[in-house]
């Protein structure tokens, strides 16, 4: 898995992304191939084959693509202009996020700085079927090359058939010593099954464990952390906030481009992304109303009287230690969110 430089795609005009995605993607501040190729093509019996997702070329590609298409739609706030390029929870909160600045800021992004991602590696999983998917390890120009301070942004991009473009799914800001060493079979990485019992939960499960501390904080798989205990926290002292109830309902959500992804660590744990769904309800005590920001209020159906509930898409980063552990074998190093839509009443 070498490292390459990507930049613009030959005669493509140079673009970036704004700064700090990890606040412009969200409505509100908290936190792609054309064709089979010598990579891709298969026999009649092809889908039991195990093939790479693409060749490093096609992958850089890809994220150039990308880019591109997500500096055109930040600088216009037109969602329809990277619609094609996203998907999954990524894809929901950046769609979400364009619409309402779409509202706010109809002339497009005065601020606009585009964005360079360099220094990229492809983790490339052999897989059999569809969909096929990859992950774009980068370095971007919106951190500082050294110290605490510098990150990795981890891209993973999918293809649900021959005749569909990569489109990205998930995106998590890690910091450089976050990011795992990767297990590697004829040098290729190595993809964990969603069911598989190696692991101290197993991929599909980390949606329902996740909901399930959330609500009842019981100790369990996950160790405290930002993401976790302080993320509780957070939850607790918002709920008890004067003249102001706050509840919050979590939904598993892991079906289609939400479907969790992971990939095996040299350690016998693995690196797994997925996604979660959930409700923010407020209601204002007697005669008042909840605030409520021109960013969500953009998304609003419905007319706020005493209650706002938003609706958010979290996607989660988390290493997960090999089976046998059963007291804190998931850390969740990384958390993407954003509303999605909001109800007034």
């Amino acid at each position: 898995m070498r490292r390459l430089r990507v930049g613009r795609a030959p005669g493509r005009p140079r673009e970036r992304w704004p700064a700090r995605p990890v606040r412009l993607l969200a409505a509100t501040a908290a936190v792609t191939a054309l064709a089979l190729t010598a990579s891709g093509c298969v026999t009649v019996h092809g889908e039991l084959a195990l093939v790479p997702p693409a060749t490093e070329a096609e992958a850089a590609q890809a994220l150039a693509d990308f880019t591109d298409a997500f500096n055109r739609a930040d600088k216009a706030h037109d969602p329809a202009l990277d619609a094609d390029r996203v998907t999954g929870p990524l894809g929901e909160i950046n769609q979400a996020g364009l619409r309402a600045r779409a509202v706010t800021s109809p002339d497009g992004n005065a601020k606009h700085k585009p964005l360079e991602l360099t220094d990229a590696r492809f983790l490339l999983p052999r897989k059999a079927g569809w969909p096929r998917w990859f992950v774009a390890d980068t370095d971007s120009n919106r951190d500082v090359d050294r110290g605490d301070e510098d990150q990795r942004w981890l891209l993973v991009f999918v293809r649900n058939g021959p005749q569909e473009q990569w489109k990205a799914t998930y995106l998590n800001v890690l910091g450089v010593t976050e990011v795992p060493e990767f297990a590697e079979e004829e040098g290729y990485a190595v993809p964990v099954a969603a069911d598989t019992d190696a692991l101290a939960v197993a991929p599909g499960k980390l949606g329902t464990e996740y909901v399930a501390y959330l609500k009842d904080g019981k100790p369990g798989p996950f160790a405290a952390g930002p993401h976790t205990s302080g993320w509780r926290e957070q939850r607790e002292q918002s709920a008890r906030r004067p003249g102001l109830a706050t509840q919050y309902v979590d939904r598993v959500t892991d079906r289609g481009t939400f479907a969790p992804l992971g990939l095996r660590t040299r350690d016998g744990g693995a690196l797994v992304f997925f996604a979660t769904r959930y409700f923010e309800r407020q209601t204002a005590a007697p005669g008042y109303r909840p605030k409520v920001p021109k960013d969500v209020k953009a998304l609003m159906t419905g007319e706020v009287k005493s209650t706002v509930t938003r609706e958010w898409v979290s996607s989660q980063a988390v290493l997960v230690k090999p089976a046998g552990t059963a007291r804190d074998g998931v850390t969740v190093t990384g958390r993407l969110q954003g509303v999605v839509g909001a109800v007034g009443s």
